[in-house]
């Protein structure tokens, strides 16, 4: 149910004023240079100091409350760029539209009201961190030490903000890192990653006249984040494509693949074209109705749809390379590899088949085709067995293999002085403990930690399910919630001095 509510009269409206005003400025990850824009004039208009890195990283210096001058420095940490992820049938262009906001009611948790976007992610993971940190420096109703604000760029797609920093950055080390989706967890750690890309090239031959040219898609997959619903066991577009192809058990050529569209992203679509020997509709059509009831029954797809039809291509690669390209999708693994010993739930290990594309050579004559895969892993021991193993199909396959965007996890210390701030501060205002938790997501804090040195950090947030996916939403009531409790915590360590 859609709510006619303006997104600036929700509460607490500090927030939800800041927020809207972010989701009305495009932040394509690497493409940050409009919403930082928009950050640097907010600081100038509040009085604030704004420092900007050649990375393109914000730090915002906002004085101490009266009274609370001597208390150590916090820094409060989130990230301006999100994913950018649309449904197929919305129109959508992330570098100029802002993301158009709904207030709803979620069936699915007793109508609770969240806030959405209109057929795209809604990029509150992590501009609702932002928008509490903003309103953190110029809210009255806060009392604080002194703080630095650090918005970092690039998140989402390297994290090369986090890998620009250094220990002359800025001045706190206690930090408070907004990124977090639970507003009743406490994060102290989380996995590293790292990125394998494989790559082939392909000679192009034309299509044999009277040969079936077939255009099969995947679509109505749920998708979501590859760290933290990668445990779900979801649907992968890329996987289910190449299954099918390889399930309907006859020589095909690749003309096009596009497949998936963030690393990060559990891939939800998929299209490619193909071509083969006349009865190659018939056979993939009956291979997609196996393995659409095949995913429906053991991922809870229900939404899945693999369509077959006819389509043109005039050139295709040789079958030999098309079986070796498809064979490497069957065979990268995907989705949890390993469960942690340690901590009982945990995902130790993971891959996700991000995605899979091709474009035509410049002379014309060749295809290239690229896919890429993002790891996360709690062991460095385990990140490098995984990248081994990816690379290792890759070579068998024919391709050319290169990991990039490597980065640490964040080793929990359960013993910290801020954790335990926090874990007070929280049990005194709702009655019960946090949970105190470490994940599979990647987070910033691991590189800002070896990159600036000793940091005292904890991660927290409120309640947003779906993002990366246009069903992400966040909660009314759990931004309320996040940020009555950040208030608190603030004026309490503020006290420290």
């Amino acid at each position: 149910m859609v709510e006619t509510q303006s997104i600036s009269t929700l509460e607490p409206k500090p927030v939800w004023t800041c927020f809207a005003g972010i989701a009305a400025v495009p932040r394509p990850s690497k493409r940050e240079g409009k919403i930082c824009e928009h950050m640097k004039k907010w600081a100038v208009e509040s009085g604030l100091e704004v420092r900007e890195e050649a990375c393109g990283n914000l730090i915002v210096t906002v004085p101490a409350s009266a009274g609370r001058e001597m208390a150590p420095v916090i820094v409060l940490q989130a990230h301006l760029d999100m994913v950018c992820e649309k449904n197929a049938e919305t129109r959508h262009d992330f570098d100029n539209d802002p993301i158009r906001l709904v207030v709803a009611k979620d069936p699915e948790k007793n109508d609770a009201r969240i806030v959405r976007a209109d057929g795209t992610t809604l990029g509150a993971d992590n501009g609702v961190g932002v928008a509490m940190a903003m309103a953190c420096a110029t809210s009255a109703e806060v009392q604080h030490g002194p703080l630095e604000l650090l918005f970092t760029i690039d998140e989402e797609d390297g994290m090369t903000g986090a890998k620009a920093l250094t220990p002359e950055s800025f001045r706190g080390r206690t930090m408070l890192n907004l990124d977090t989706e639970e507003d009743d967890s406490l994060l102290i750690g989380c996995a590293g990653g790292c990125d394998s890309i494989l790559r082939w090239s392909f000679e192009l031959r034309p299509v044999v006249a009277g040969d079936d040219v077939v255009c099969v898609s995947v679509s109505g997959l749920r998708g979501g984040h590859s760290g933290s619903d990668i445990i779900e066991n979801r649907g992968n577009a890329v996987k289910v494509l190449a299954q099918t192809i390889v399930h309907a058990g006859v020589d095909v050529r690749l003309a096009s693949i596009r497949a998936g569209s963030k690393r990060n992203a559990i891939p939800r679509e998929a299209v490619a074209i193909v071509s083969g020997a006349a009865g190659l509709f018939d056979s993939l059509t009956n291979a997609a109705k196996i393995v659409e009831e095949d995913v429906r029954g053991a991922n809870g797809e229900s939404a899945l749809q693999i369509t077959v039809k006819t389509d043109r291509a005039e050139h295709a690669a040789s079958t030999a390379d098309t079986a070796r390209f498809f064979s490497a999708l069957v065979a990268i693994p995907n989705g949890v590899l390993g469960m942690s010993r340690k901590v009982a739930g945990l995902v130790e290990t993971s891959n996700n088949l991000a995605t899979a594309t091709s474009t035509d050579g410049e002379d014309g004559k060749t295809l290239s085709a690229e896919v890429a895969n993002l790891s996360r892993n709690s062991s460095e021991v385990l990140k490098a067995s995984t990248a081994e193993q990816i690379a290792s199909i890759g070579r068998l396959a024919g391709a050319t293999v290169r990991c990039q965007n490597e980065y640490p996890g964040w080793d929990p210390q359960p013993d910290s002085k801020v954790l335990g701030v926090c874990k007070a501060v929280y049990e005194r205002l709702f009655g019960e403990p946090p949970h105190v938790e470490a994940i599979h997501a990647g987070l910033e804090c691991g590189i800002i930690g070896r990159r600036v040195g000793e940091m005292d950090m904890v991660s927290l947030g409120p309640y947003i399910l779906g993002a990366h996916s246009p069903d992400e939403r966040v909660y009314v009531n759990s931004v309320s919630k996040s940020w009555r409790y950040l208030v608190a915590l603030l004026d309490e360590l503020s006290k420290a001095g």
